[in-house]
C-alpha cells in the first residue's frame, strides 16, 4: 500500500513539474507535421535563406512564443544570409537545470576537434582545430575554462579564439544572459574572418544567437545566425553552407555538453 501511495505521489510530482514548462507546440503553433517531426528528430530542423529571396524564419510566424529580440539581434546588421536551427534535446522535465546549461556553455575547449563533412576533402574533418578562451578583444592570450559555477550570472561576456579549418584564427565575443524563461548565448565576430587573405565577413558582421529553455519535451535549443558579405565573396565561397556547418557544429557542442548532465 505504501509503495502504491509513493508511486502515485511521484507521478503527481512529475506531472506538476512538467506543467511548469511550455510545450514545443505552444512555442511554435501551427507548424506542419513534417517540420515538427524535423524539430523533434535527432538531426533537428535547419534551414538557410537569403535576403534576396526573402528570409524564411519560423520564429517570425504569427503566434510564435519566442521573444522577438532573439530574431532582431541576428538581423541587426542587415545580413544577406540567415541560418535557423531548432532542436529539442530529449530530457525528463526538470532533469537538466539552467545552471547545467550555463556550465555546459562554459566548456569552450570542447569545441576543438569537432567534425564536419568537407566536400572539398571528401571526408569528415575537424572544423575547429583549436578552441580557447582568451583574455579580451585586446589581449589574445589563451586562458583556461573556469571550473563549474554554482550560480548563473545575470550577464557575462567572454572572448573566444577558434582556429577554423577554412578561415584560420577567428575571434568571437560571447555574451551569456538569463533571458525570459531560459538562457541566451550570443556570438559575434570582433575581428574580420578571412579566406586566402580575402576578407569573407567583416568584424561585427556575423552574429549567432542560441536560446535554451526547459520545456515539457526536454530542452529547446533554438539558434539563428546572420552574416553579411560582399557580392565578390559570395561568388567565390558558398557562404550559406559555410555558416550552416558552423552553426551545426556549435549547436552539437552545446547539445553534447547538456547531455553530459542528462544521465
Amino acid at each position: 500500500m505504501k509503495k502504491t501511495i509513493i508511486a502515485a505521489i511521484l507521478v503527481l510530482f512529475a506531472a506538476n513539474a512538467a506543467a511548469q514548462y511550455r510545450s514545443i507546440n505552444s512555442i511554435f503553433p501551427e507548424l506542419s507535421q513534417s517540420i515538427m517531426s524535423e524539430i523533434l528528430s535527432d538531426a533537428g530542423y535547419l534551414n538557410t535563406s537569403q535576403q534576396a529571396d526573402g528570409f524564411n524564419i519560423i520564429a517570425r510566424n504569427p503566434g510564435c512564443g519566442l521573444d522577438s529580440q532573439i530574431i532582431s539581434m541576428a538581423l541587426m546588421n542587415n545580413p544577406r544570409v540567415i541560418v535557423e536551427s531548432i532542436k529539442v534535446i530529449p530530457a525528463p522535465a526538470g532533469s537538466v537545470s539552467l545552471l547545467n546549461i550555463y556550465n555546459a556553455l562554459g566548456k569552450v575547449r570542447d569545441l576543438k576537434g569537432r567534425l564536419y563533412d568537407s566536400t572539398t576533402k571528401g571526408r569528415s574533418v575537424p572544423l575547429f582545430e583549436d578552441a580557447s578562451r582568451i583574455v579580451s578583444d585586446r589581449d589574445l592570450t589563451n586562458i583556461p575554462d573556469p571550473q563549474a559555477s554554482s550560480f548563473i550570472p545575470a550577464f557575462e561576456t567572454i572572448y573566444i579564439r577558434l582556429k577554423d579549418a577554412n578561415f584560420g584564427n577567428t575571434y568571437y565575443r560571447g555574451q551569456v544572459a538569463l533571458f525570459n524563461r531560459g538562457i541566451r548565448y550570443t556570438l559575434t565576430n570582433f575581428r574580420n574572418m578571412t579566406y586566402l587573405f580575402v576578407t569573407v565577413i567583416r568584424q561585427e558582421q556575423f552574429t549567432a544567437q542560441l536560446y535554451f529553455e526547459q520545456i515539457q519535451e526536454g530542452i529547446l535549443l533554438y539558434s539563428i545566425a546572420g552574416a553579411d558579405m560582399s557580392n565578390f565573396v559570395s561568388s567565390l565561397i558558398d557562404v550559406p553552407s559555410a555558416i550552416a556547418k558552423r552553426l551545426a557544429v556549435i549547436t552539437s557542442w552545446a547539445e553534447d555538453g547538456i547531455n553530459s548532465y542528462n544521465r
